[in-house]
């Protein structure tokens, strides 16, 4: 064959695609990776529903990567000049010797195959490295089991006993400092234990546990009644009573608590997780906790919540005189605003009761802070106890080394090491917990979602191992879920003055909460 060009001989040799063009294809597929790939990898393993995720990120960066594996490996064989070298279209080209027939075919293949390995993986790890989301999915597969005690516990507290008591605001009963939550209780020695060294305030409610803590308590408080101050929850073992449950069926609840906790009557009852003035002034449950007053069935209002609308709710409640006892969260370095509450409460005799103390408990998954911190929840009640507004803490006792524990700082004094203490704790988790009464990023959410309950959830099955009451807490939520950040925007981005990421910290949420 003739050349067209010059006229000289023709013969047919392996030509392949320019080099910049294989190179360009490679480039621009690993960017594409880099740039689309990485979040839809994220929320894909986080359980995100696939259908809202746009796999077009996914799809696109893949074809340009087939498309520089093909380039790489796909050779055509065409007349080229031997004088001017003239392959027509492919012009400009690198011309390849020809091939030897017995292995040219079998490191083509090899080449081909070793290309597309390395597509993959180099994709994979850019779309990975595309994003900081991955950062807390692999550091919670090697976080520490989970624990809420003391990783060294001393054995100067295994004699300890309640030291301090105050008065609960206008009941007029003096209550232990540190007092029993039994959110997770399922061994009865533990709150024998904790009544034999002084505690004298102890807290349930229906929905612990399915009403096994009531059963429980009702089995250690045998013999010892009359020296408890005990405090329940208008509710029922499968949840919370809606504002509008008819009367008798409230009070119907309520005497079933009274048959599990074995006992004629409760000293006090919260109107539970309260986050609205219109619950917390419910008719129909005023009405039942009057009917119940007078059959000597319950002795004192009370109310817990932890509510971005606490102020509201709390100014209310000690503005209506109806309520003795407020039950709120309130740890270290929370929201700034809260000081005037207490104070209220305290001028109106109403008692404050805190929850949450430990904020988040999250102290034995760091590991730099673990090795030295000793009991960092001596320090946290301490802390909360130096407030004088504060009646008492109630805390989850759950394994019987809380009871040496936490007794241990009962009557004891704040200290500067304490401070010091949790001052670094609230350093190493800012940005990963959400504080309770913020409520700021809420307005942001355009699909109005319950931001704070959502992590608060994710609170309880990833730092309390309250798994259960997690995922069915989130599951309440139904189909209009944090899966809903996926496909969003995320407006709420900046707006968490703690710096929570809360499109991640939500979509994280999902992920544990749907399994």
């Amino acid at each position: 064959m003739a050349c067209a060009r010059c006229g000289g001989p023709c013969e047919t040799r392996t030509v392949r695609v320019p080099r910049v063009v294989t190179l360009a294809l490679w480039a621009a597929g690993l960017g594409l990776a880099f740039v689309l790939g990485g979040q839809y990898l994220h929320d894909l393993v986080e359980g995100v529903d696939r259908t809202r995720l746009p796999t077009w990120k996914i799809v696109v960066p893949a074809l340009v990567l087939v498309a520089a594996v093909a380039a790489s490996t796909v050779r055509r064989r065409r007349p080229v000049c031997t004088q001017c070298h003239d392959a027509g279209a492919f012009a400009p080209v690198t011309v390849a010797p020809e091939p030897d027939p017995a292995g040219g075919t079998r490191r083509a293949v090899l080449r081909a195959g070793g290309l597309t390995v390395a597509a993959t993986v180099g994709g994979v790890a850019a779309a990975v490295g595309r994003n900081a989301g991955w950062v807390p999915i692999f550091g919670d597969f090697f976080q520490a089991k989970v624990e809420t005690e003391s990783p060294s516990p001393s054995p100067e507290w295994a004699s300890a006993e309640i030291r301090s008591y105050r008065r609960l605001g206008r009941t007029g009963v003096m209550v232990s400092d540190i007092s029993l939550g039994s959110g997770q209780i399922k061994d009865v020695e533990v709150p024998r234990a904790a009544l034999e060294r002084g505690v004298t305030y102890i807290d349930t409610a229906p929905d612990y546990s399915r009403a096994g803590s009531e059963r429980l308590l009702g089995e250690a408080m045998r013999g010892k009644r009359d020296r408890i101050f005990l405090a329940t929850k208008f509710c029922r073992p499968d949840g919370h009573l809606r504002d509008e449950t008819p009367v008798p069926e409230i009070i119907r609840a309520v005497e079933d608590s009274l048959s599990r906790l074995q006992t004629d009557y409760v000293d006090l009852i919260h109107i539970h997780s309260c986050d609205r003035v219109e619950r917390l002034m419910a008719p129909n449950i005023h009405e039942a906790f009057d009917r119940l007053k007078e059959q000597g069935k319950v002795r004192f209002l009370g109310v817990s919540t932890h509510t971005p609308n606490l102020e509201e709710v709390a100014n209310t409640a000690i503005d209506s005189g109806r309520f003795d006892v407020m039950m709120l969260a309130y740890h270290f370095k929370m929201w700034p605003h809260f000081e005037h509450i207490l104070e209220k409460a305290k001028q109106h005799d109403v008692a404050v009761v805190a929850m949450k103390t430990l904020k988040g408990a999250r102290h034995e998954n760091l590991q730099r802070f673990r090795d030295d911190a000793g009991a960092y929840s001596q320090s946290a009640f301490r802390w909360v106890l130096s407030n004088p507004n504060v009646s008492c803490l109630v805390v989850s006792f759950s394994k019987p080394q809380h009871v040496d524990e936490y007794l241990a700082a009962s009557g004891t004094a704040l200290t500067e090491a304490d401070v010091a203490l949790l001052d670094r704790y609230h350093q190493l988790v800012q940005g990963d917990y959400c504080q309770p009464h913020c409520g700021q990023c809420l307005d942001q959410c355009p699909e109005e979602l319950p931001i704070h309950d959502v992590l608060r959830w994710r609170m309880y099955a990833r730092d309390y191992g309250w798994e259960r009451e997690g995922i069915g807490r989130y599951a309440t939520l139904g189909e209009r879920n944090a899966s809903l950040c996926a496909g969003c925007p995320a407006p709420c981005a900046g707006h968490c003055p703690h710096g929570v990421p809360i499109r991640t910290a939500m979509l994280d949420s999902h992920y544990r909460l749907t399994i």
